[in-house]
């Protein structure tokens, strides 16, 4: 290929990505303005709307910007916006930060420092020690595509998995919650809990729209679940990672109310070992005495 050629097809690629970015995030910026009260806004109800939520005219009203120009930007049309005016018109369709990150990210705005971090893939020994000295507590050390890049025997116990028995491509949260009927067992508020992983990969995607790892991965969740792909195209909502309590059915201990902690390693972006502490009593002594029912069970083999 000459090097015509390939600036030609660099070219092209770079036009195709950003046509994809403005896609996605006229869209967002769309959704974001249709789920809008007026009324909670302070906004008079003036003539019939034709659509739910706010007009055009009134967010570009609210972020100071004209019409036409918001108007070429939901549509997706190639137009220019600086941060400042990004983060104004995320203000007035009542963006939380996770979700103003999520619109200047798809803007080409976010840190590109972060995005060009290279990703650990693989388990190292101080993660494997990390998770071996938190005995009792289900740990997992997570990639940024949540891939389960390695995790403690508590773990498995509370999700009815043994990693080692799935196929490398498997090992994820979400390809998990979507298809393992063990799993899903697990999951005690399963709608909420899967509603919540679509918005959070949403949100995880926008730094790498383009990127052909993170585009398989998409296209395999769509293809394995429709009830992903349902999600996926009918809501737009994005989620932050954060520390809170979740519900989990164990076949044996019932009910389990846990903490889900969440510690990142370099880069904030990388990869994050993911903790579930107790949340009161009954789940500690419940977490206590699975572990030891395993030790127990494990110890006749190591005599032999």
């Amino acid at each position: 290929m000459t090097d015509a050629a390939g600036g030609g097809a660099a070219a092209a690629h770079g036009a195709a990505l950003a046509a994809e970015r403005a896609r996605a995030l006229g869209a967002f910026l769309r959704a974001r303005r249709e789920s809008l009260d007026p009324a909670r806004l302070g906004l008079p109800r003036a003539g019939r709307r034709r659509t739910p939520g706010l007009r055009r005219e009134e967010v570009a009203a609210l972020a100071d910007v004209g019409v036409t120009w918001y108007t070429w930007l939901e549509q997706g049309r190639p137009v220019r916006a600086s941060a400042r005016v990004l983060t104004a018109i995320a203000g007035a369709l009542q963006c939380s930060e996770v979700e103003t990150g999520h619109v200047l990210a798809l803007a080409g705005l976010g840190d590109a420092a972060l995005r060009l971090q290279p990703l650990c893939e693989q388990l190292t020994d101080t993660g494997r020690m990390l998770l071996d000295q938190l005995g009792p507590w289900p740990a997992m050390l997570q990639s940024p595509r949540f891939d389960i890049l390695g995790a403690n025997p508590a773990f498995e116990r509370l999700m009815g998995v043994t990693l080692a028995d799935l196929p490398d491509a498997d090992r994820n949260c979400v390809y998990q919650a979507f298809t393992n009927p063990h799993w899903r067992a697990r999951l005690v508020d399963r709608d909420n809990v899967l509603q919540h992983m679509v918005a959070l990969l949403r949100a995880a995607m926008g730094e790498h729209l383009g990127e052909p790892a993170w585009e398989r991965l998409l296209a395999r969740y769509r293809a394995a679940s429709p009830e992903f792909d349902a999600l996926w195209q009918q809501r737009c909502e994005v989620r932050g990672v954060e520390n809170q309590l979740k519900r989990f059915h164990h076949p044996q201990a019932g009910e389990l109310h846990l903490q889900q902690v969440n510690w990142w390693s370099a880069p904030r972006n990388g990869n994050r070992l993911v903790v579930y502490l107790p949340a009161d009593e009954a789940a500690r002594v419940a977490l206590l005495q699975l572990h030891a029912q395993s030790a127990e069970v494990a110890a006749p083999a190591h005599r032999h």
